[in-house]
């Protein structure tokens, strides 16, 4: 990983014109999640320990490893999207805190030093037990989202459960890009990470993707097998890999849905898994207390229809906001 360019700018702070939405009537009340989130600089982060047990939402402004790898450019504007629908959404949640830290951003290019970026300020949320949520942007994201991981767990054995049709496991031929950083995460840390992956298609992935993943050791559910009838075997294959891993980092790469619920994103396809039985699952992994990170990627709003993958995404962290526990 190439170290930040001291001429370029990697960092954006939160706008609070993202978060505009209707007000409640009873301000002393506030309904709605804009009305909630807390707005925070990256420079404030090492200096408040007000941040413990926070939800901290972190931005990936960046697609260039979406086209570097020869799909749909647009998850640049995914991070916006998301919260804008995440501010309509009605705020349950009492005694968390939530802090919009604002984006990563991809000048010139340079997804490596975005991807660096990103793991430097999630590392100092992550050390100061704030649950940190990515936006994405291109699934290269994770890249950078699991160095920050590490370097905040160096000791801990790291399992990441993603919920994806693609392996991701492409060996880079030059540089990175959105479908090779479980192989450059795996090659890096083999020996202190583990990867399942849940809804691969066939369709999606090489006989070269396959072998990759049977190398590496890789755990996978295949998306004809992801549902409700096969529910006992997919729970016993997930609660197996649970037990060998200190902490879990979630990653959900939303063109794993079918695309007639997820039309916007970067590579759809209509033989995805459903939302019902997505749900049963992410909340299963969550109630292991385990997991100490998450991320969306691929939200590409170019192609979205009626908002409905970006109202999905905000759903999803509602959802995720609710059911962990910290």
């Amino acid at each position: 990983m190439s170290s930040l360019n001291p001429k370029l700018n990697y960092y954006s702070p939160p706008d609070k014109k993202n978060w505009n939405q209707r007000v409640s009537k009873n301000v002393n009340q506030p309904l709605f999640w804009h009305e909630k989130i807390k707005l925070s600089h990256k420079k404030l982060i090492r200096d408040n320990s007000n941040y413990r047990k926070c939800v901290g939402i972190l931005g990936y402004v960046c697609d260039e490893g979406v086209r570097r790898n020869s799909g749909r450019v647009g998850a640049v504007n995914g991070p916006k999207e998301i919260r804008k629908q995440l501010g309509k959404l009605a705020f349950h949640l009492k005694t968390k805190l939530i802090i919009d830290f604002g984006d990563v951003t991809c000048p010139n290019k340079e997804m490596e030093g975005c991807q660096k970026a990103f793991s430097e300020i999630s590392k100092e949320l992550i050390r100061k037990n704030c649950f940190t949520i990515g936006l994405g942007g291109g699934h290269d994201l994770s890249y950078g989202h699991f160095m920050g991981i590490k370097k905040a767990f160096s000791n801990k054995k790291i399992g990441i459960i993603n919920f994806d049709a693609h392996f991701d496991l492409r060996k880079p031929s030059d540089k990175g890009n959105s479908g090779t950083p479980f192989y450059q995460i795996l090659n890096k840390w083999e020996k202190s990470v583990k990867y399942l992956v849940l809804g691969i298609q066939k369709s999606a992935n090489s006989r070269i993707l396959y072998n990759t993943a049977s190398k590496l050791g890789v755990s996978y559910i295949p998306v004809e097998d992801f549902n409700f009838q096969n529910e006992k075997k997919v729970l016993s294959i997930i609660e197996s890999f649970i037990k060998t891993c200190d902490l879990l980092y979630v990653s959900v790469d939303l063109d794993g849905f079918t695309s007639s619920i997820a039309p916007g994103v970067s590579a759809p396809s209509p033989f995805g898994f459903s939302i019902s039985f997505f749900k049963s699952i992410f909340e299963h992994i969550f109630k292991s207390k385990k997991v100490i990170a998450m991320d969306i990627v691929e939200l590409n709003p170019k192609y979205d229809y009626d908002s409905s993958t970006a109202k999905l995404s905000a759903q999803i962290i509602d959802l995720a906001c609710k059911i962990n526990p910290a």
